[in-house]
């Protein structure tokens, strides 16, 4: 599958007049999994095509700050089966790293090798005792303090924790009541998960038998969609339920009951990601086309949190990243489209 606008040279240099440090790469296909590389010294994205097909794609896209353009390469595109769920580099490369990983997930978690002017299939992870059937993979998260460790979730209720060094999978867990969408780390041993069966539960590796449940949705089996796990204040979390404008913040010292519901989207919201480096930012955005940034006060007033910046974009918001390694940059996708945010 051919990308018609990959090429060695600057492209998409388009400035949103209304918003000047915006800038937008346009892609022949429908985008939905993004993620920003922890190792460049400036913005550089993998992108995972949706499309309702077996042939599906992943591009490398940089972001040249000097030019203000972005740059695609055709040797850093790949074919992957199915649509990527998640796309994920590994958080702890060493400043520069170059080759670094990327993983994705659909019917299995893969590892890709992405070099300079080559990406190489590396390996893939399969739990299935069974070779020809396969439960899809939701999401995945790489734990940032044990990086051998990647979870995964499954429609299959379960939760698998991989060491990616080994090949093995560390444990399996039956984390859920029905179909688990998302999963994040918190401590090294710790994570947590979302599920159609509307809780948030957490999980503490030397303790398997056991979870711990941090809030139920207040409307029966209404799912939970994403999860987010506040790295700079892990007391905190936030999740946002199925056909919801709010984001519901979680305090896990205070399970059941939210410290915060966020509820300026005039639409479902589809993500959510913390600030990498404060600890009371967070960004979501919706299908109203919004990308909202927040600060949570300390004590949330009884009419509610207003936003602290607003974005409109073009079209319905799926995706949303903040740049750990970049933290004046968020991406979003929407349609075809990834536009760079300067905040």
């Amino acid at each position: 599958m051919e990308n018609p606008s990959a090429h060695d040279s600057p492209l998409n240099t388009n400035p949103n007049p209304n918003h000047p440090h915006t800038f937008t790469f346009d892609s022949p296909l429908p985008i939905y999994a993004m993620a920003f590389s922890s190792s460049s010294r400036s913005p550089c994205l993998a992108l995972g095509s949706f499309v309702e097909d077996f042939n599906n794609r992943v591009d490398i896209v940089s972001f040249d700050e000097d030019a203000l353009a972005f740059r695609s390469d055709p040797n850093l595109s790949f074919e992957h089966h199915y649509p990527p769920t998640k796309l994920m580099f590994h958080p702890k490369p060493l400043p520069g790293q170059s080759p670094s990983l990327l993983a994705s997930s659909g019917e299995f978690l893969r590892l890709w090798r992405v070099q300079e002017s080559s990406v190489e299939f590396v390996s893939v992870f399969n739990s299935s005792k069974s070779t020809e059937f396969c439960a899809p993979l939701t999401s995945f998260d790489w734990n940032p303090a044990e990086p051998r460790r990647v979870g995964t979730s499954s429609i299959d209720t379960t939760c698998t924790v991989w060491d990616i060094e080994r090949g093995a999978v560390e444990t399996q867990l039956i984390a859920h009541d029905k179909e688990v969408y998302d999963i994040a780390w918190g401590e090294a041993g710790v994570f947590a998960s979302v599920s159609a069966d509307g809780s948030v539960r957490m999980f503490d590796l030397r303790n398997k038998e056991h979870s711990a449940i941090i809030y139920e949705s207040p409307r029966p089996d209404t799912p939970l969609l994403r999860l987010a796990w506040n790295k700079m204040d892990l007391r905190y979390m936030a999740t946002i339920l199925m056909d919801s404008n709010q984001v519901v913040i979680l305090d896990i010292r205070s399970p059941a009951v939210p410290v915060a519901e966020l509820q300026r989207h005039r639409a479902s919201v589809n993500a959510v990601a913390w600030a990498p480096q404060t600890a009371r930012h967070l960004c979501s955005a919706g299908d109203d086309g919004q990308a909202l940034i927040w600060e949570l006060p300390m004590v949330v007033p009884p009419e509610g949190v207003d936003p602290l910046l607003s974005y409109q974009a073009g079209a319905e918001i799926n995706q949303l990243q903040w740049s750990a390694s970049q933290p004046d940059w968020i991406g979003i996708a929407f349609s075809n489209k990834v536009q760079l945010l300067k905040v």
